[in-house]
């Protein structure tokens, strides 16, 4: 077979699909979308172990038989026998044509696709071609370890205690010192020299006269993509004296440093069976790790991690173990990683960090200490939030309150970067809780004092001291406090949200995860809505009559009656039997977003009140006053929304 351009088999007859897809591409959207993502758009899914389950979306059921793993990119409806993969199940449940199915996630993923053309058969023979000499390589460089002009390469490789085994199952190799060795041998075999230049084996540029060998006197690597295939090298300078110890290939049509992992396939089947996936920082890390007992072991290739290799990380782990080198190149690469992180952490998924003894990388700590002391280190990994917060602590004095709210600030605003809601909540208030543990407890609190009204500070009179200034008023005004679900007279929000699901049962499924974790503050909605939970736990189409007597039997059949009346002095065309299910589906969701920001906000102004009372600084007076400003804008939309309907309202 020949390699030159890759331009046997012209023949026009291939399915449309290999023509404009190329499965390079395709593999590419695959990677960049996991399959939850796209089937969770019409599926709700539940994490269920290392999978997810919902209903099937081809048969009624009420007990979950479809399942998605989006470790092997795939869905399977056991009640209906299907399965495939992203494309597939677009196809399915959309009709939609595989071009389309394809163009719709391509521009989903940010993937490029190539442009309809004769030539484009061509250029995916080409690429079949390259991993071809790709693999020509592996083995040629594998060849030369175990032959003569090896025994060095193979005699330093037993000093560091890598086996023939060891070596052989991570394919290690050794490019020979000659400057044409590797080209002359794939020539041989009618490999086009512009071919091994695009690919990265040789080195060229207009200065160079005849192109040679990129890989010289090095021990090499194979790294491969998520199928197993290789598509670069890495190599080991064998000379003390080499400008670079580590040597990668370059970019090429194969390989893409910030979109690959070194070991993820051989890696993948572990991480899956273990629930979890570890990135050190070298090829050579990774192999003391898997000798250490921890095959499900990857590493980035040369870079800082990356937001692709992250999202490749979330994939097979909700919570990565970053493990780094225990000098200073280590912590920085783990705050890096930290920076990248934060914004994109989602309810269950995180990062822990296992930081190494000092000066010594997993390679060194296994012959020093045997794997015990690689299980210690990753046992004692750190949560993310204990890494913000020691690089905090670390970097910023806090001897002086200036100080303090320096560091307060800082770390406020990290945490501010959080896109998350949720955990951007929980974030903000571990980390207001570490902040008052900074402060001196007497000075702050001696300072203030409660005020005439519920939830004010006062400064304490002192002589000589001016009439108090109407700036440092750090009370919230009384209208403030009695926004939905917060007033002790009931909640407009709270009951048109329950009232909403009582007059309309069927919408319980719909909306119970959602609210399983919903804070209501009045009793009536508190008691009435537990039993509606209750309710959707036991079917997935909750009865009327059956919602009505299982209240009654709970004595909450006047409770119940009290919210819809409440509710329905609010918002009585939305909670009529024979409402427009859009339109009662829109305003139940908006009610909870605004009454999710009212709790947000409110809880916000609680942590805001606790910092100045603790710490008078203007970074805790500007915080307090911001909160204050968006909550009374809240509460303007909220009395707008809350303005009563009267029964003869009609649309202009």
């Amino acid at each position: 077979m020949r390699y030159r351009g890759g331009s046997a088999d012209r023949t026009p007859q291939a399915a449309p699909k290999i023509v404009r897809y190329p499965p390079h591409i395709l593999e590419e959207i695959r990677t960049r979308l996991p399959a939850s993502d796209v089937v969770g758009r019409r599926v709700k899914l539940k994490k269920a172990g290392r999978e997810w389950r919902g209903l099937s979306p081809f048969n009624a059921e009420k007990t979950p038989s479809f399942y998605v793993n989006d470790q092997k990119q795939f869905y399977h409806c056991f009640s209906s026998g299907k399965h495939g993969d992203v494309f597939t199940f677009l196809m399915e449940t959309e009709g939609l044509s595989f071009p389309e199915a394809v163009e719709r996630l391509a521009g989903e993923a940010g993937v490029v696709l190539p442009v309809p053309s004769a030539d484009t058969r061509e250029v995916e023979s080409r690429r079949r071609g390259a991993v071809e000499v790709m693999e020509m390589a592996a083995l040629w460089f594998e060849e030369r370890l175990r032959g003569p002009g090896g025994a060095g390469a193979r005699a330093y490789l037993d000093g560091r205690g890598l086996s023939p085994d060891i070596r052989a199952r991570f394919r290690m190799g050794y490019a020979p010192p000659d400057r044409y060795g590797l080209r002359d041998h794939l020539a041989g075999k009618d490999v086009d020299k512009d071919l091994m230049a695009e690919l990265g084996l040789l080195v060229t540029g207009e200065d160079i006269a005849v192109p040679y060998d990129r890989f010289r006197d090095r021990i090499t690597f194979p790294i491969t993509d998520g199928r197993g295939r290789v598509i670069a090298f890495g190599g080991r300078a064998m000379q003390k004296d080499a400008k670079a110890k580590y040597l990668n290939s370059p970019e090429t049509p194969l390989f893409h440093k910030g979109r690959t992992l070194y070991n993820l396939h051989a890696a993948r089947k572990a991480a899956h069976e273990r629930g979890a996936i570890i990135a050190v920082e070298g090829y050579v890390d990774v192999i003391a790790m898997t000798m250490a007992g921890h095959p499900n072991c990857v590493a980035p290739l040369g870079t800082a991690l990356t937001e692709d290799q992250l999202a490749l990380l979330w994939r097979h782990a909700d919570e990565p173990i970053l493990c780094f080198d225990g000098d200073g190149a280590g912590q920085r690469a783990a705050y890096r990683a930290l920076d990248l992180a934060l914004p994109m952490l989602e309810p269950g998924r995180s990062l822990r960090f296992a930081l190494l003894p000092g000066g010594q990388d997993p390679d060194d700590l296994l012959r020093s200490g045997g794997a015990p002391a690689i299980d210690r280190v990753l046992e004692a990994a750190k949560p993310l939030v204990e890494m913000l917060w020691s690089r905090a602590v670390e970097t910023g004095s806090t001897e002086t309150p200036e100080r303090r709210a320096g560091l307060a600030r800082s770390v406020r605003e990290m945490v501010a970067g959080i896109r998350d809601e949720t955990v951007r909540r929980y974030y903000r208030d571990e980390i207001e809780e570490r902040l008052r543990g900074l402060s001196p407890r007497a000075a702050p609190r001696t300072a203030y004092q409660a005020g005439p009204r519920p939830g004010g500070f006062q400064r304490r009179p002192r002589p000589g001291d001016p009439p108090p200034s109407p700036k440092m008023t750090a009370t919230p005004s009384a209208s403030m406090t009695a926004s939905a679900g917060f007033s002790g007279a009931g909640s407009v929000r709270e009951a048109v949200i329950a009232g909403t699901l009582l007059i309309h049962p069927e919408m319980i499924a719909t909306f119970a995860d959602e609210l399983s974790d919903f804070d209501f503050t009045h009793p009536d909605a508190r008691s009435v809505f537990s039993v509606v939970l209750d309710c959707a736990a036991e079917s997935t189409e909750p009865d009327a009559e059956v919602l009505e007597r299982r209240l009654a039997r709970a004595g909450l059949a006047e409770a119940a009656a009290r919210l819809v009346a409440l509710a329905r002095s609010r918002d009585r065309n939305t909670l009529d039997p024979h409402a427009d299910p859009l339109r009662r589906e829109d305003a139940l969701r908006q009610a909870m977003i605004l009454h999710r920001k009212a709790g947000a906000l409110h809880s916000e102004l609680r942590q805001a009140e606790r910092a100045f009372l603790e710490d008078e600084t203007e970074a805790n007076f500007a915080w307090l006053c911001a909160v204050k400003e968006q909550l009374a804008v809240h509460l303007k939309a909220e009395a707008e929304a809350d303005a009563p309907e009267t029964s003869d309202s009609t649309e202009a």
